[in-house]
């Protein structure tokens, strides 16, 4: 197991990564200002879930094949990008349904998407794919032991504080639709813009390099 100091320093660095509003942050927030309290924290839960996937895949060591094969993260990411637009030009083509949408429930069909999108953003999130692959390696202490158990220590500390962060994103993205409802034609033109930010994302992250 780290030293406490060095689980204290990691919990530390992967917080103000985290905190910094990113391609995950930001969907959540338009799913949260589009589709309410309960969507943006399904997207949450989906993307904790993709985060996970990552720290297992570094833990088996396949961190150190992103890290190495230039070809291996831009696949991730090119494939994060093309279904952030995918979900862009969804969401715009759909706006209208939304004015309809004010005091209604999501069917359980519906979470699930839900949270399936949220698995795809979050376990192709470049931002988080540096985080544990260049970064939490360095706070493994490799002379005690247990390396894979170590990392997977890490990895569960940085979900948790995604978790807690993007929680409150969520809470104050959903809050803020209810003012937004009061209007469907808000709604409509609010579930637009958000499409166009899911657009933007997605071209964005195409364009986004690995800063090696």
């Amino acid at each position: 197991m780290p030293p406490t100091e060095r689980l204290l320093t990691f919990a530390a660095t992967a917080f103000a990564i985290i905190v910094v509003p990113g391609p995950s942050v930001l969907f959540i927030i338009s799913r949260g200002v589009a589709l309410g309290r309960r969507a943006a924290l399904a997207t949450v839960f989906g993307n904790a879930a993709g985060l996970a996937v990552q720290v297992a895949a570094v833990a088996a060591g396949l961190g150190a094949v992103v890290e190495e094969f230039v070809v291996v993260f831009t696949v991730m990411k090119l494939a994060g990008a093309g279904y952030l637009v995918w979900l862009g030009i969804r969401a715009i083509r759909n706006r209208r349904a939304l004015g309809g949408s004010i005091g209604t429930s999501i069917e359980p069909r519906s979470v699930r998407r839900i949270l399936r999108e949220g698995f795809v953003v979050g376990v192709s999130n470049p931002k988080s794919v540096l985080l544990f692959v260049a970064i939490l390696p360095q706070f493994v202490a490799r002379d005690a032991g247990a390396v894979p158990v170590q990392m997977l220590l890490l990895g569960a500390i940085a979900v948790c504080i995604a978790l807690l962060s993007d929680g409150t994103w969520a809470l104050a993205a959903g809050t803020a639709r209810n003012w937004i409802a009061r209007r469907p034609r808000r709604l409509q033109a609010i579930g637009g813009a958000s499409g166009f930010v899911m657009i933007g994302l997605g071209v964005r992250l195409a364009l986004t390099g690995r800063h090696d």
